[in-house]
């Protein structure tokens, strides 16, 4: 009874601990971490079957890792084929509607370790590079769980234990078979919240990130900024001829348009390296940068201009930047960033300019940026929040 009272208490925690996690990572790695511990296992490793390029790409290496494992491997991949099971056993197996079975794999080979281990015997090929794999980094078996989505393979949950440890025994891979279906849930929450986190940080018309994206990863570079220098830039655009356009073509012809700038302003971003791009609202939109010198920066926007000139129905597009990387002064705040590009925003669009202006390089777009407000207009373009 006390082995069966432990085992529901690791169920238990590996539930909760997946379910507290706040990112896909967090998660990934309570489920691989949880599973290891309840299984007595040393090392643990939670993997997705990607259909599309055919191939089994580990998310997390959990616990015990051996050299040149990552902890989050950017690249660690296997084609399916090497691992049959994945594809052809699993279909066998469950697609009329019963449940994967978790297996055993020793470094002995299943046929030395025989069933009161709890392996499986594939047959021809089958299991043979998962020991050559065992027995590559020093770990003597390993137990291996399907993990079911939505009725699918999604992928697997494989735990080891080191040369001269017990074998996995049949109770080890019923129970993990168990801990899958834990996993497949928890996994299945933290896709539903990343949903949601997208959507709430996402620009629905457009498709670009939103006003509240652009702030919290405004805030983050701005305090990378004050720690280590990194260069941080802002481009603000307001869409020319919106209005118009809604007015004589209709607010749909306007949203096509809304969506071809933002098309064109995430070409233009994809540019600099991890720009973002969004749609702050209305017909204003920005690209923040950190890292990129100012220069690729306001190359970027003078094309980002010349494009937007180009769409059919537009009226080209206001562009203002503000960057650390000029002479703009101590910028200890988001706040501040924001209020130099809008002004130089609003410079841009008040002299009609086909190109962008750049604070700093303008020593009256500081000073009007710095300046209280003269008009509900003024205050509309430099205004602390965004609209």
């Amino acid at each position: 009874m006390g082995g069966d009272d432990a085992r529901l208490r690791a169920v238990v925690s590996l539930a909760q601990t997946m379910a507290a996690a706040h990112t896909p990572r967090g998660s990934w790695r309570a489920a691989a971490l949880g599973a290891c511990e309840a299984l007595g296992g040393s090392f643990a490793a939670l993997s997705v079957w990607e259909r599309g390029p055919g191939r089994l790409r580990v998310l997390v290496n959990a616990g015990q890792r051996a050299d040149g494992e990552e902890e989050f491997p950017e690249a660690e991949t296997y084609p399916v084929h090497q691992f049959p099971e994945i594809t052809e056993f699993l279909h066998e197996q469950w697609a009329g509607g019963g449940e994967p079975d978790a297996w055993v794999e020793t470094a002995d080979g299943a046929a030395d370790a025989g069933a009161a281990a709890g392996v499986r015997e594939y047959g021809s090929g089958y299991g043979r590079e998962r020991v050559a794999a065992l027995r590559r980094r020093g770990r003597g078996c390993c137990v291996v769980a399907p993990i079911v989505l939505h009725g699918r393979a999604w992928g697997e949950l494989y735990v080891a234990r080191p040369v001269g440890a017990p074998v996995f025994g049949r109770e080890d891979a019923d129970f993990a078979t168990v801990l899958a279906a834990v996993v497949a849930a928890g996994i299945s929450q933290t896709e539903r919240l990343e949903e949601v986190r997208k959507l709430a940080f996402t620009d629905p018309l457009t498709g670009l990130a939103n006003r509240r994206a652009v702030d919290v990863r405004l805030d983050e570079a701005v305090e990378r900024h004050r720690a280590d220098g990194a260069v941080v830039s802002l481009v603000v655009c307001d869409l020319n001829g919106l209005k118009q356009v809604n007015d004589t073509h209709g607010h749909a012809v306007g949203d096509r348009l809304l969506e071809r700038f933002g098309s064109v302003l995430s070409r233009c971003g994809a540019m600099l390296p991890g720009a973002l791009a969004a749609r702050l609202g209305g017909d204003e939109f920005c690209l923040l940068t950190v890292g990129p010198e100012v220069d690729d920066v306001v190359r970027v926007a003078t094309e980002l201009c010349e494009r937007a000139a180009e769409l059919e129905l537009g009226d080209g597009v206001a562009c203002g930047i503000a960057s650390t990387g000029d002479p703009i002064g101590p910028v200890v705040s988001a706040r501040r960033l924001f209020r130099l590009a809008d002004a130089a925003q609003y410079r841009a669009k008040a002299a009609r300019s086909v190109k962008p202006v750049v604070a700093g390089r303008d020593g009256e777009v500081i000073r009007l940026a710095d300046s209280p407000p003269r008009s509900p207009h003024d205050r509309r373009h430099l205004r602390g929040s965004r609209p």
